[in-house]
């Protein structure tokens, strides 16, 4: 084979992983759309087309502007953000530390945001930005501690030490709602459960702002992900330091602390998104997949708890659990862990 013959080769092997991402992220854009449509116009009270956009535009429609702009559109917004960030955090766990199992569900990153959360509104009387910012350093802390007990183990021992920070964050949760008054105690539990309920928007505002901070650093050091997942020798071989992978997971802590705080610890959106979309795109990373994935899951599954479950306005983090526990069981059976990155 000539010289301009393999360079051809080469290029036409390296075009096709390329055209199946952009096939993959234009339909995880439609679906995503779709979703979002269905969420914002149908249910118990449809909106038309023509209607949401007069109201878009600054017309009162009596009834409909505030059901759309109250309930409708700031329930599928959040679910599109916290989605996303619980996508693509959950992909940086699971890719940095070579593990399927390590998102931040299973490692107890939710469960620390969660207690900080319970422990401000129960013990500290808090509430508003006082949660969010518990919540955050919450999920902070149990990384580190997760970090310091495995060290650099990425197989069972990483997964059995959230588990077991998990199960003790679990028994604090629980005291701490003993000790709860009645209206604090339904503040904490609406807010674990995990729901897209009575959002506002300067909730999401401040969410937007924390991902406007996020992403960017996130997007420069996930350069080195397809590197770092060959191991941490492998990695420092080739020029990526520990501290850089370091800075990265502590990032992906710190966005899903973030959409936490927003939207509660929705149950195994960060496990579910990752595989989700390392399978559509034939074994190969892809955070933006990973993060539209997320958001079709919430958002879809917000609207199924809200108008396809017997009438009953079940929070969203209901049916992500229902749909994430047979994953997670089939991944623990299969041990499927094998991926490529692109």
């Amino acid at each position: 084979m000539s010289g301009v013959s393999a360079v051809r080769a080469v290029r036409a092997a390296r075009a096709v992983p390329r055209r199946r991402l952009a096939l993959v992220l234009t339909g995880l854009g439609v679906a995503l759309a779709g979703a979002f449509t269905v969420r914002v116009l149908l249910g118990d009270f449809t909106i038309t087309v023509p209607d949401f956009v007069r109201i878009l535009a600054g017309a009162d429609l009596p009834g409909a502007s505030y059901i759309l702009l109250e309930s409708k559109l700031p329930r599928a917004v959040l679910g599109v953000l916290a989605g996303a960030a619980f996508g693509v955090g959950g992909a940086i766990f699971q890719c940095v530390l070579r593990n399927p199992l390590a998102s931040p569900d299973v490692l107890g990153v939710g469960l620390g945001a969660s207690a900080a959360a319970v422990f401000a509104i129960v013990t500290l009387d808090r509430a508003g930005p006082a949660v969010s910012l518990a919540a955050v350093a919450g999920a902070l802390a149990v990384a580190v501690v997760v970090r310091m007990v495995a060290g650099d183990a990425t197989g069972h021992r990483l997964v059995l030490t959230g588990v077991g920070l998990a199960a003790a964050l679990s028994s604090l949760i629980q005291y701490l709602f003993t000790r709860a008054d009645v209206h604090d105690a339904q503040l904490a539990l609406r807010w674990l459960t995990g729901s897209l309920n009575g959002v506002d928007w300067p909730t999401i505002r401040l969410l937007v702002a924390a991902l406007l901070v996020l992403l960017p650093p996130i997007t420069l050091l996930a350069r080195s992900m397809r590197v770092a997942e060959l191991g941490a020798d492998a990695a420092t071989a080739l020029g990526v330091p520990p501290r850089r992978t370091d800075a990265l997971l502590a990032l992906a802590v710190v966005l899903t602390a973030t959409a936490v705080a927003a939207a509660g610890p929705v149950a195994f959106v960060s496990l579910l998104a990752g595989p989700i979309a390392r399978g559509l795109n034939g074994g190969r990373t892809t955070l933006i997949g990973a993060g539209l994935v997320g958001a079709v899951i919430v958002v879809g599954a917000d609207y199924a708890a809200a108008y396809l479950l017997g009438g009953v306005d079940f929070p969203v983090g209901v049916v992500t659990g229902a749909l994430g526990a047979p994953f997670l069981l089939a991944l623990v059976a299969t041990g499927r862990t094998g991926r490529r990155i692109a």
